[in-house]
């Protein structure tokens, strides 16, 4: 309860400064004001009125603070705790110094192409958003968790002799399967306009890429199947199972059944780094791999205690020790 308070309290804190910071300056800015500036150097290239800027900051930052504040549901868990609450303060920290860059920059400009962004702005407010986020997930981790019961002698079958068994698995994530409807119609628009030239030159040429990367990666994401069998551990991604990533039970020790959120291992789709990693789609029961070089990979896939028996009673029986 005392998390939540904070929480809230840390959401009206920034909500207001954003809100009420831009009201305040109203009259020494122009209207519209300069809110984007390109790769290219200091010189602008979007502008929006002041009255949008602070709308879209609020709802940009209720957004964030909504999202981790879900992935922190499991405050049970050490690693749910830290990325709520660093990604909680990081991204506050960051649209603050955005918003206050943005705000310092536009004061007393004549209009919003006359705006200059020097080059330290951008890094010292990333830098200040780390550091707030790390001082902050360091602080609230809170005690280590709980030795799980996973310690414990593995699940396993009991198999005859020369006998062959399968286990198939498989998961959905409907939220990125809509995703991968709502990027197709995008690539089928923008590329229909670009090919027919109605918009060549303008914006909606260059949004095709950004479409496309967002159908392939949410295609991938969107489903998610695993095939235990024989001597190896098949991972299939996206609804035809391609691309696969093949795992020879040679180099697995031990596999078990894991309750994971995605706050635990920082959100959802491929996480973590190698030795340690979690393909995540949805949170709840995951299969859990643990190498023989130490390493660990966690799939979220329905009836993954199952599938971790018949794991383990493949590597008892056709592994060699």
């Amino acid at each position: 309860m005392r998390a939540r308070v904070v929480a809230v309290v840390w959401w009206l804190a920034v909500a207001a400064a954003l809100l009420l910071g831009p009201l305040a300056l109203r009259d020494r800015l122009p209207d519209p004001m300069a809110t984007h500036w390109g790769t290219s150097g200091a010189v602008p290239d979007g502008s929006n009125s002041v009255t949008v800027h602070v709308i879209t900051t609020v709802i940009l930052w209720t957004g964030l603070w909504l999202l981790f504040l879900l992935l922190g549901r499991a405050r049970d868990r050490r690693a749910a705790r830290v990325t709520s609450y660093a990604g909680m303060a990081a991204s506050g920290v960051l649209l603050l110094g955005a918003d206050a860059s943005t705000l310092a920059v536009n004061l007393d400009a004549p209009s919003w192409r006359a705006t200059l962004l020097p080059g330290w702005h951008v890094p010292l407010v990333i830098a200040a958003a780390a550091v707030a986020g790390s001082l902050v997930g360091y602080l609230g981790r809170g005690a280590p968790d709980e030795q799980s019961s996973r310690d414990a002698a593995p699940p396993a079958l009991r198999l005859r002799a020369g006998q062959r068994a399968v286990w198939v698995s498989r998961v959905d994530n409907r939220w990125l399967a809509a995703v991968s409807a709502l990027a197709l119609a995008g690539v089928a628009v923008t590329g229909a306009l670009t090919i027919l030239g109605v918009t060549s030159g303008g914006l909606v040429p260059r949004l095709l890429p950004g479409f496309a990367i967002v159908l392939v990666a949410a295609l991938a994401g969107s489903a998610l199947s695993v095939r235990a069998g024989d001597d190896a551990v098949t991972i299939g991604f996206g609804p035809l199972g391609w691309p696969a990533r093949r795992i020879p039970l040679s180099k697995v020790e031990s596999a078990w059944c894991e309750r994971l959120t995605p706050g635990e291992v920082g959100g959802w789709g491929f996480r973590g780094l190698p030795g340690r990693a979690t393909i995540m789609l949805r949170g709840g029961e995951c299969l859990v791999l643990r190498y023989r070089s130490g390493g660990r990979l966690a799939i979220s896939i329905d009836d993954a205690e199952r599938g971790a028996s018949l794991i383990n009673a493949l590597i008892a029986e056709r592994v060699p020790s």
